[in-house]
């Protein structure tokens, strides 16, 4: 009966720290992405995954003191116009496609333009490279994401 009652608690255990495992090697959890023109943070972004599309949710904004800690997208150009950044959906559309995942579309908030995107984890799934263009990848920019635990 002890051996049962082990096997038990360790196969729980193995499954409680199983999805730990498989993070890395998927997009999806909190990531902290970083400015690609200055190198400081700028966001935390929730990537999530429904019926195998992901899309990316902004948490949290890291700015200045002097600068609007609650900004809205005065620059969007669809819906999200007026709309505060925190809390609003920025990225949508991705599948997987072998290693990467692309077909979707990112919004920067700053511009309020719309870029294509692709992504891929690099580092063992403990980075994300995130790019958006224009028309082909070749014309774009290129953001490294870090995973947040």
């Amino acid at each position: 009966m002890r051996t049962l009652k082990f096997l038990g608690l360790a196969v729980a255990a193995f499954l409680s720290i199983a999805p730990a495992f498989a993070d890395d090697a998927s997009p999806i959890g909190l990531w902290k992405n970083i400015d690609d023109k200055t190198g400081k943070p700028k966001a935390l972004i929730r990537v999530t995954e429904t019926n195998g599309v992901l899309q990316g949710q902004i948490e949290k904004l890291f700015r200045e003191p002097g600068e609007d800690q609650a900004p809205s997208c005065e620059k969007c150009k669809d819906a999200r116009k007026g709309k505060p950044v925190i809390g609003m959906v920025i990225m949508t559309n991705l599948k997987k496609d072998g290693d990467e995942y692309n077909g979707g579309q990112i919004l920067d908030p700053d511009d309020g333009e719309t870029y294509k995107c692709k992504l891929h984890l690099t580092d063992g799934g403990k980075k994300l490279s995130m790019r958006g263009y224009i028309g082909v990848p070749m014309l774009g920019r290129s953001q490294v994401w870090v995973r947040q635990e």
